[in-house]
């Protein structure tokens, strides 16, 4: 009894496995077949699922290498350890309920070592040689037979019409740290000598001849970057800053591995308690010590921009391909379910024979898998020319500074089959949304459906708002989350957004159409649920090119317009020492004021996380500036830049950090120094001139070369401007000085800007490939299932003319919902941004403007009616 209970017990279990067995076996088998069958409707998926593959799998790669990216090892390569400052700084707070957490931020200006480290090293038993390294600008250089004019010397041009370029002055004993050898001539010996890099193209026994401080004899010719070698004393004294040196290279006694010379010099300098200049200037909690480099940490000595520049780049391509994520969930769903729709009466009838709803949904699910899997995997072999065509990019625009190696190892293209399989993950996720209830049709729009896209429209709108009250970047953040989450509500209220365009659309249809426009009509009022899924793609890409595009558009376009506003001179002059006293002296001068562009770092903290935020800055000559200059002040005096510790700040910042005049802002210099500085002025024009406006000294004593950009000079009136142009041109030295009038407008470089166009414009290449892909194929796929009902209107006498034209207008009817309601999804975060930070309405180059719309349209007609040409040039019987 027992046994024979023990086997009735094992059939109990071993019937639902063989069940769950022929069910997998059935659900292959039905997959398998379906894509034999439905090869034209899965097409569009995997040209689709390609794309997707391809735009992450580059985003991957380039991520990857960004992440390995460090600074290149020219100068410091033979030294295995190289003493800097620490060139970084940090923000503590403490957000709410969380613990402290702390913003670093790099810093881009030299923090000098003091030069007692370099007796400290040289003591120490396994230090070979210890070499003090500083790196200053020598300006306006020339030779005897001509002007040194990016790394060459100019022989054939007059030194009178050419402007002399600064070239790298360092102490010759620092080429060993290359090192650079020499190629002819010697070692300098006297004050007056000095040693070129072949990147000068001088010869030795030439005369050179500074800007600033009189002439030198080459004495030898090494190797190396444009570079002009002195002697130590000399170096240190054209530094300017004899209490420190920029850098010490370390060189380990015969025997000393690196490891053990690091180790030595950094237990040698925490005993002695030594640190960098900015030490007792910095803000509390913020380290002074000094650093040890080793490996490719010592390219940080060198390139101080390239590590802000791979902070942002990595920011940069995580929000990439996070768009790219999101837009491919929203556009996979919508082809999923397409070619599922038109599969209903297919899968309802499985569904009759006694197909479970998890076996429908199974064989739905291998299907998409397999078709996924062969797309990932060309995306993934067209993602590494991808990858490298960005990285050729960045580097053809310049967004990328001197210095920054990107690495590209071979285990890292191992990050394709990652993406792969991301892609196939995110294409299998959207089958059970797409294949909706378990009947084996696709959901009609429910009540659930609708109200998540009110709820996200609602939060969309919310987001747009609060932008309104937002500083510039939060306000970014804030519009783009707006346009993000209105076109996830727009996809999730398509069929009732169609059903509010037919009201609107279908009696023009109707009327102007004809028997054309009446078959569109009734076409499109037949199944709102396919109009709403053509229109979301359009709406997709209309919404976040103009977003994207716009926003920096309208800023450079009100920036320039305040720029315009603000300059009163009638001359900018630029040139090697040229200053706003020496222009002053000039007859007929009435004003002159020098400009000075620079950064600071501004702490402050944004949902309770601290952030230090970079912002560009202006450093003028008080004294005559309101001849000059016009910022536009709304309260307070720019006079009173005058005096020591004043700033004056920018509307829009002064409102967000809520200061006026008489107010205390807190700033960090690039040098590390932390300031109390006393507001004095509040101004409009901050788009044009900065958040902040310094005097010039105030500015230039955290940099280590303050060299005035230009001097801008106002004339009195009834001078004949001829005769001062001529004077002022003569103000370099006999050199040429550049004189332009009408002075360009002022337009300070905010760091990291031409990175930001250009991974703009790579953003909106992708998503515009993305989503062309996604109007096409979206559109072409419903016009392939709508193929027997066109043979059918063709049997029933309908020609091929009124098909042509119903078409037509149903194309039409699309992209011009799609156009109205993506240009609204765009307008609130926009207007919100716009409004908030340039006072203005959203602006769009005509050009870019034409485009945008043009691409959709043609798109958008193209994947109507390229579908249906075989089915309109068939005969009828």
């Amino acid at each position: 009894m027992k046994a024979a209970g023990k086997r009735t017990a094992d059939k109990r279990v071993a019937r639902p496995r063989v069940r769950w067995q022929e069910g997998r076996a059935a659900t292959r088998l039905l997959a398998s077949r379906a894509l034999k069958t439905h090869r034209r409707a899965w097409a569009s998926l995997f040209v689709a699922l390609a794309m997707v593959s391809a735009l992450l799998g580059g985003v991957g790669l380039a991520i990857g290498s960004a992440a390995l990216g460090h600074a290149s090892v020219d100068r410091y390569a033979a030294a295995p350890v190289v003493v800097t400052g620490n060139q970084s700084t940090q923000y503590t707070t403490k957000p709410w309920g969380d613990p402290p957490t702390t913003a670093t931020a790099p810093l881009t200006e030299r923090v000098g070592v003091p030069i007692g480290a370099v007796g400290l090293l040289r003591s120490l038993p396994d230090v070979g040689s210890v070499v003090a390294d500083d790196v200053f600008t020598v300006p306006g250089v020339r030779a005897d037979s001509g002007t040194v004019t990016s790394g060459t010397v100019d022989q054939n041009q007059n030194q009178n019409q050419v402007q002399e370029q600064p070239v790298a002055g360092r102490p010759w004993p620092a080429a060993a740290l290359a090192p650079y050898g020499l190629h002819d001539g010697r070692a300098p010996e006297q004050p007056d000598q000095v040693v070129a890099s072949t990147g000068l193209g001088l010869r030795t026994g030439q005369e050179v001849t500074t800007a600033t401080d009189g002439s030198y004899r080459v004495v030898g010719v090494a190797d190396g970057p444009p570079a002009l070698y002195f002697t130590q004393d000399r170096a240190q004294e054209l530094a300017g800053h004899p209490a420190s040196v920029d850098a010490i290279g370390v060189l380990p006694a015969s025997g000393v591995s690196a490891r053990q010379l690091y180790t030595e010099v950094r237990h040698a300098l925490d005993a002695a308690h030594l640190q960098d200049m900015s030490a007792g200037r910095r803000a509390p909690g913020d380290s002074s010590s000094l650093r040890v480099l080793t490996g490719d940490g010592r390219g940080n000595a060198e390139y101080l921009a390239t590590t802000p520049v791979q902070g942002e780049l990595l920011g940069m391509l995580a929000t990439v391909s996070g768009l790219v994520l999101v837009i491919a969930l929203l556009v996979l769903s919508s082809l999923v379910a397409q070619a599922l729709q038109q599969r209903s009466g297919e899968l309802a009838l499985l569904r009759a024979v006694g197909m479970t709803p998890r076996q429908l949904r199974s064989s739905v699910g291998r299907e998409v898998v397999r078709i996924g899997m062969w797309a990932a995997l060309v995306g993934a072999i067209a993602a590494v020319p991808a990858f490298l065509g960005l990285w050729h990019l960045l580097r053809a625009e310049g967004a990328l500074p001197d210095g920054l190696e990107l690495p590209t190892p071979a285990w890292l293209f191992t990050v394709v089959l990652v993406t792969a399989g991301l892609t196939v993950g995110a294409a299998r996720a959207v089958v059970p949304f797409a294949c909706g209830r378990p009947t084996g049709r696709p959901a009609e729009p429910g009540t659930a459906r609708r109200i998540t896209g009110l709820v996200l429209l609602f939060c969309g709108v919310s987001a747009a708002g609060a932008a309104t009250l937002q500083s510039s970047d939060t306000a970014a953040a804030e519009a783009g989350t707006a346009a993000v989450t209105m076109v996830a509500a727009c996809a999730l209220l398509g069929p009732w957004i169609a059903r509010g365009a037919l009201r609107v659309l279908g009696g023009p249809m109707r009327h102007l159409g004809g028997a054309s426009g009446r078959l569109a009509a009734a076409a499109c009022s037949s199944d709102t649920r396919r109009l709403g899924a053509a229109i979301t793609p359009i709406v997709l890409v209309i919404a976040f090119a103009a977003v994207q595009f716009s926003a920096g558009a309208t800023m450079v376009h009100a920036g320039a317009a305040q720029a315009d506003r603000a300059m009163r001179a009638e001359f900018s002059v630029s040139g090697a020492g040229i200053t706003a006293q020496q222009a002053l002296r000039v007859p007929g001068v009435a004003a002159a004021t020098d400009i000075l562009p620079g950064t600071v770092i501004l702490p402050h903290t944004s949902a309770g996380s601290p952030l230090l935020d970079r912002l560009p800055v202006l450093g003028v000559t008080p004294g005559g500036l309101t001849g000059t200059l016009d910022p536009g002040v709304t309260d307070g005096s720019l006079t009173d830049l005058g005096q020591p510790g004043t700033v004056a700040v920018g509307a829009d910042r002064a409102k967000s950090l809520d200061v006026r005049v008489g107010s205390t802002v807190t700033l960090r210099f690039d040098d590390g120094e932390q300031q109390r500085l006393r507001v004095v002025a509040v101004y409009d024009r901050s788009l044009a001139l900065g958040d902040f406006m310094l005097a010039r000294d105030e500015l230039a004593r955290h940099m280590s070369a303050p060299a005035a950009q230009q001097v801008l000079v106002a004339i009195v009136p009834g001078t004949d401007p001829g005769g001062v142009r001529l004077a002022l041109q003569r103000l370099d030295h006999g050199a040429g000085a550049q004189v332009q009038s009408p002075p360009a407008p002022i337009q300070l470089a905010v760091e990291g800007a031409q990175l930001n166009s250009t991974m703009s414009t790579v953003l909106m290449a992708a998503i515009a490939a993305l989503t062309v892909i996604a109007v096409f194929s979206t559109l072409a796929l419903i016009t392939v299932g709508r193929c027997p009902e066109l043979a059918l209107l063709r049997r029933l006498g309908a020609s091929r003319g009124q098909l042509r034209r119903m078409l037509r207008v149903e194309a039409a009817a699309v992209t011009a919902t799609g156009l109205v309601v993506g240009a609204a999804v765009a307008a609130f975060p926009l207007l919100a941004f716009t409004l908030t930070v340039a006072h203005s309405l959203p602006y769009l180059p005509p050009p870019e403007l034409g485009l945008m719309v043009a691409v959709p349209v043609l798109t958008g007609f193209a994947g109507v009616l390229a579908p249906a040409r075989r089915v309109l040039r068939r005969r009828t019987t």
